[in-house]
């Protein structure tokens, strides 16, 4: 049975930093470019990162481009996302999950998502 469980959010003032965990069970990440997507209340989900099965690309939307920054171990199977900089717009459920490419990250999300971790900034 796959797992993606993710961990580190909370609630940070503006302009402070979070730091993302996504521990994969159940499914090899090495085989799988990962990603990162938000959903905030009243909002459709939105994508916020992907890197690649071996690290080599990465992909931000302009709206985080510049402070957030997604990474990989593979050899821990868990992947993460640094948040810098944080604002109030940046409040979501962040849900990590694993497709078979970037591209189909990019186009139609994962085929594995986690239950999500909840990131609340105040102003």
């Amino acid at each position: 049975q796959v797992q993606l469980v993710e961990s580190g959010g909370g609630l940070v003032r503006a302009g402070g930093s979070l730091r993302l965990s996504c521990a994969a069970s159940g499914l090899t990440i090495s085989y799988y470019a990962m990603g990162w997507f938000r959903q905030a209340p009243g909002k459709e989900r939105e994508f916020v990162a992907v890197i690649s099965w071996n690290g080599g690309t990465t992909y931000y939307p302009d709206s985080v481009e510049g402070r957030i920054t997604i990474s990989r171990d593979n050899a821990k199977n868990t992947v993460y996302l640094q948040m810098n900089s944080l604002k109030p717009e940046d409040t979501a459920i962040y849900y990590c999950a694993a497709a078979n490419s970037v591209p189909a990250m990019r186009e139609r999300g994962g085929s594995y998502w986690g239950q999500g971790t909840q990131v609340t900034v105040s102003s």
